[in-house]
């Protein structure tokens, strides 16, 4: 039984694998803001999410020709994406505070007075920004590109446990910056 490419950019694809710049134009055009944004969470700076940008499409197009429509292509090219950031982060030894050691008390631990925080998107997106890199690419791995914990453990070549144990963690402290960041308004 063959499987049926149900990519609606087929065409467009196609001719970019045979090198038309105007296909492969349109795909940029169809695709790069969303991995600028993933990028950008990734990296945490727009100059270096531009530059990551750069490099998944160049890869991308240079790759094109071994894809397969097994996927869509939005997903084959979010995964260059993923893993191109996360190549660029350890090339660059930052230290991911990754721990293998699970602390249970962590994971079950019980959110503890909840605040209703009225929150803007802009106070979100400065609270990550401000999480360590493990837990900010972790968090946004989860929470925001939708990889469950086995696909973040093989993409960081972590343990399950410790991308929980993770996630926990990056959970709390942001809950702490959002809350720290309410007070200082309050203040203001």
């Amino acid at each position: 039984m063959t499987q049926h490419s149900t990519d609606i950019h087929k065409p467009i694809i196609e001719k970019a694998a045979k090198g038309n710049a105007k296909a492969q134009r349109k795909l940029y055009e169809l695709y790069a803001r969303a991995m600028f944004n993933i990028c950008y969470r990734m990296m945490n700076s727009t100059e270096d999410a531009e530059d990551m940008l750069q490099e998944v499409f160049c890869e991308a197009f240079r790759r094109l020709h071994s894809f397969r429509f097994d996927s869509t292509f939005g997903a084959w090219i979010k995964r260059i994406t993923i893993n191109r950031c996360i190549n660029e982060l350890k090339r660059r030894k930052l230290n991911l505070e990754l721990n293998e050691e699970i602390t249970p008390d962590i994971i079950n631990e019980e959110q503890e007075n909840e605040d209703e925080l009225e929150l803007k998107v802009e106070h979100i997106k400065l609270a990550m920004s401000m999480l360590p890199d493990g837990y900010r690419i972790i968090f946004s791995l989860y929470m925001l590109e939708g990889y469950d914990h086995q696909e973040i453990a093989e993409i960081m070549n972590i343990t399950v446990s410790t991308s929980k144990s993770q996630l926990a963690r990056a959970k709390r402290k942001l809950t702490e910056i959002l809350k720290a960041s309410s007070m200082q308004y309050k203040l203001n």
